[in-house]
């Protein structure tokens, strides 16, 4: 029997209908939240992702500053203006779209973004709350991931999860996630032996490598849950994961669409984070 389809359109869909509410309940309040987002250089895929986030802003009831500027921008001027922008009372959650011009230092850019307004979840704090289970941001895409998970129902304490991938913005911190929902976690990446031995074994597999074709139907258990985090064109064009969709869904009990699976759940999670960062600015525990 094909796999259910795990449709992340229609979750965000719900989702931000309390994200709506919860941003209509603050704007009474006299806070509006506010997300800025900042993009360097003309990147086509980057100027997608930061119109569809702004979109989503302005959707749901939050207010977007959207700031672009041409790849020459010096990492001191980007710098500067992230500096204005954390000073900024009326800006919430401050995200800078990636990848940035060769000139620039991401990770510098990240430490400077403060970390009341890292609503992306990527900074070494955020990293370290996620690490030690305390409270904080954590990264859109891993928090969509289990949100998708969460809708299928399956109960992950004591289940086998892979992750393929160990990114500092995906792999890791899906694997940290998982671990605190009490499953079993294996992470794979390009230096594993024999990788289909352990995906085999996966009741939940997650696959965030970035390459089309990585995971086969052969390499997936009969029954499993299959996210595919990837983006990636296949020979027509068109947008793909990193799973052979067709395959693998006549294997797996549920699987993630590219597009309209992980996507618009990671949008989601950011607007969840900077409605977040909006109720402790306003006083809220």
């Amino acid at each position: 029997m094909p796999a259910q389809l795990i449709d992340g359109n229609a979750l965000s869909r719900r989702l931000r209908v309390d994200l709506a509410a919860s941003a209509r309940g603050l704007a009474a309040r006299g806070v509006t939240p506010a997300l800025a987002v900042v993009l360097v250089g003309e990147d086509p895929a980057s100027q997608v992702y930061v119109r569809n986030k702004v979109k989503a802003c302005e959707d749901n009831g939050l207010r977007s500053v959207l700031e672009k500027y041409e790849a020459t921008l010096s990492e001191a001027a980007l710098l500067e203006r992230i500096a204005a922008l954390n000073g900024d009372p009326m800006i919430h959650g401050i995200l800078v779209q990636m990848p940035l011009p060769p000139h620039i230092d991401p990770q510098r850019v990240i430490a400077a973004i403060s970390t009341a307004k890292d609503v992306d979840g990527y900074s070494t704090l955020s990293a370290g709350e996620l690490m030690t289970g305390a409270a904080g941001f954590r990264p859109c895409t891993p928090a969509g991931c289990m949100a998708l998970i969460a809708s299928t129902g399956i109960n992950l304490r004591g289940k086998h999860a892979v992750v393929i991938g160990r990114s500092n913005t995906v792999g890791k911190p899906m694997a940290l996630l998982l671990l605190q929902a009490h499953a079993t976690v294996t992470i794979c990446h390009s230096a594993s032996v024999d990788m289909a031995r352990h995906t085999r074994q996966a009741d939940v597999l997650v696959a965030a490598v970035g390459r089309r074709g990585t995971v086969t139907a052969d390499m997936v258990k009969p029954g499993a849950v299959v996210i595919d985090v990837g983006i990636n064109r296949d020979d027509a064009g068109q947008l793909c994961g990193d799973v052979d969709f067709a395959g693998v869904a006549e294997v797996a009990a549920f699987i993630s669409p590219v597009p309209g699976g992980v996507g618009p759940m990671t949008i989601t999670q950011l607007l969840a984070n900077t409605l977040e960062a909006a109720e402790h600015a306003a006083g809220a525990p």
